[in-house]
């Protein structure tokens, strides 16, 4: 169904990670590509000062451990990257980069910032030059245990 897919994992639960996982195995074309993407939020500079200096060296290797080992168990094979910066930004320039067709991700429980500063899935429906497939499930909020 599609060539090549963006599955964007965010701070969620294991459960949700691996739902998209199976998801993006399913939906990719033979011989297509998966692009796993995680995004570690910037740190206002002002805060920089408390935080070690390896933190987002630590934060993105963790990270790419994580997902790496996730792949594995559940016999996906992709790509997996982790970046650092403003999320829906970097998944809408990732799947410009690669020409992907699909960009795949989760929703979450709406809260007061999302009325106020928007979500990452609503800035990704409204900006992506791809099509976007989000995952609703009922009930999110009592997932198991966060990936990360």
């Amino acid at each position: 169904m599609y060539r090549t897919i963006i599955c964007a994992i965010g701070m969620g639960s294991r459960e949700t990670a691996t739902r998209l996982l199976r998801r993006a195995a399913a939906l990719v074309d033979e011989g297509g590509s998966i692009v796993v993407m995680h995004v570690i939020e910037n740190i206002p500079r002002h805060h920089l000062a408390d935080i070690p200096e390896e933190f987002e060296t630590t934060a993105i290797i963790e990270a790419e451990r994580k997902l790496v080992a996730l792949c594995k168990e559940l016999a996906v094979p992709a790509t997996v990257e982790v970046r650092i910066g403003v999320a829906a930004s970097l998944l809408v320039s990732a799947a410009r980069e690669r020409s992907a067709d699909l960009i795949l991700l989760s929703s979450h429980v709406t809260d007061i910032t999302d009325y106020v500063f928007s979500s990452i899935v609503d800035k990704v429906v409204r900006h992506a030059g791809c099509s976007v497939l989000i995952d609703r499930r009922p009930g999110q909020a009592q997932e198991d245990a966060a990936l990360f």
